[in-house]
């Protein structure tokens, strides 16, 4: 016991003297010390470019020896590409960075980047141009979400499959595992093997970006790989902890953010309850992830997917499949026509599922804690189950939000605005319906929301005008006022639309 008493205490001064001195040089760095000044500086980029909005990108790139946010203008953009900016320098609330840096201007690209990333970007964009109708392969097999929607990305948060979004440790184990079973027929030697998968996966983490995910996403797949061929079970756990230790001491950041608390809850669930459950591992796998990850899923979005269990059951077996057609495709162009409209069969399936698991209802915040409480009572009391199954209805029902006692609701509709004004109990004014339909139509169901009397526009930008289809789907209307601030009414009649 003292033992494991020094570990911990040596793990956290280790763990909180990196993190201080991570944070002291970024601060005390030039770029730091230069915040609010107007400056010019050459940069050399670290992560892919995303656009944020109208041509305007965003990226990590290094400046005088530290990371930097920077955003602006530019093209052709790969890690390792250097370029010249100049723009003004602001305070960053993302801690990995020094600061941040806005620029009003084009980028002056002048090195190119080295013949490695640009193959890998080759590889990249041939996926993406050979599957553009389907945005979850792309996502799923290197990481690049670029052609996937809001509303492709609301319904697989909302059916608990957003970890099909991008790559994961799910998807390293596949291809991991899918390389291991090829090598059999190279090497007969297990550790051999496990060698050379090793030496795959360091390429996947240079194809799928080397990103503070999808280095947590590799650490927790070669333990799962470890404890799958390992012989002495008894291993994994501290090969568990080891990972933990290696990304936390690599980027401490990762100590504090939640997608690190899933995956590793998520690992453990695979090789402590998953064995237990003596169901099929297609079943018990997503079970065993689900129910550990529970508790930070509620903390983090305020509610519970009864469906994510099911949606995630379903989905299992499809995944594997989208990942190996996916991974060969972008490795060998010629074929990927071909592999691509077979991986996009499993891949519609998914679509499809988190789209229908998503128009169920979820488990509001209070709801959810209840459940979770009763589900840790009904283990212990596992003999009483049928009388604590009716009180867990009850107290469900008394604590559903948002029950009937709401006079305005403002709706999360992501990038947006939409206020709804309570007339009655089936009946409410809306101002602006945000930028998707799906968004403020699920808000409205919750709401029980089946006529709206007034419906105001204030203005015509898509952030607030552009779930209008879906504010009217199925519900009985009445007046139309559109660009409010001019006063134009536009009258519909009280039908249903």
């Amino acid at each position: 016991m003292r033992q494991k008493r020094l570990v911990v205490v040596f793990a956290l001064i280790v763990g909180s003297l990196v993190m201080s001195f991570r944070i002291t040089s970024l601060q005390s760095s030039e770029i730091h010390q230069s915040i609010g000044r107007q400056v010019t500086l050459e940069f050399t980029a670290v992560t892919d470019p995303k656009v944020i909005k109208r041509g305007k990108i965003s990226l990590i790139a290094k400046a005088k020896g530290v990371p930097v946010r920077v955003i602006g203008y530019g093209d052709e953009l790969l890690p390792s590409a250097k370029f010249v900016a100049t723009g003004k320098l602001f305070e960053s609330k993302e801690a990995r960075v020094a600061a941040m840096f806005i620029t009003w201007r084009s980028f002056e690209n002048i090195e190119a980047p080295n013949w490695w990333q640009r193959r890998l970007g080759e590889i990249r964009s041939g996926l993406r141009r050979v599957s553009h109708d389907a945005p979850l392969i792309p996502g799923m097999v290197l990481g690049d979400t670029s052609l996937q929607s809001t509303e492709f990305s609301d319904a697989m948060r909302r059916s608990g499959l957003t970890h099909l979004t991008a790559v994961s440790g799910a998807n390293f184990a596949i291809v991991s595992s899918f390389v291991l079973l090829m090598m059999q027929f190279l090497f007969r030697n297990i550790r051999v093997r496990l060698i050379a998968t090793g030496f795959v996966l360091l390429a996947f983490i240079g194809l799928v970006r080397p990103s503070p995910s999808v280095l947590r996403a590799a650490a927790m797949a070669a333990v799962v790989i470890f404890a799958r061929f390992n012989r002495e079970r008894g291993d994994s756990l501290p090969s568990l902890g080891f990972a933990i230790a290696v990304v936390v001491l690599a980027d401490p950041w990762q100590s504090r953010d939640p997608g690190f608390a899933l995956s590793v809850l998520a690992t453990a669930g695979l090789l402590l309850i998953a064995p237990r459950l003596k169901l099929p591992k297609l079943i018990s796998e997503p079970v065993a992830a689900s129910l550990l990850c529970a508790p930070i899923i509620v903390s983090l979005s305020g509610y519970l997917s009864l469906t994510s269990i099911v949606a995630n059951v379903l989905a299992a077996p499809l995944v594997a499949p989208v990942t190996i057609l996916g991974f060969i495709a972008a490795l060998a162009p010629p074929i990927a026509p071909l592999l691509i409209a077979i991986a996009k069969i499993p891949a519609s399936l998914i679509t499809k599922i988190a789209f229908i698991a998503a128009e169920y209802p979820v488990v509001q915040l209070k709801s959810a804690l209840i459940l979770i409480f009763f589900a840790i009572i009904a283990y212990f009391l596992r003999r009483y189950l049928i009388l604590l199954i009716p009180i867990f209805m009850l107290l469900t029902y008394l604590q559903r939000w948002p029950n009937n006692d709401w006079q305005i609701a403002n709706c999360d509709v992501g990038q947006g605005d939409a206020l709804v004004l309570k007339v009655s109990d089936n009946s409410a004014v809306v101002i602006d319906t945000g930028p998707e339909p799906k968004l403020i139509d699920q808000c409205l169901k919750s709401l029980s929301i089946k006529e709206i009397p007034l419906l105001i526009l204030t203005h015509p930008h898509a952030d607030h005008i552009g779930g209008l289809a879906g504010a009217i789907k199925g519900r009985r209307v009445g007046t139309i006022m559109r660009d409010a601030y001019r006063g134009e009414v536009l009258q519909i009649g009280r039908a249903h639309v």
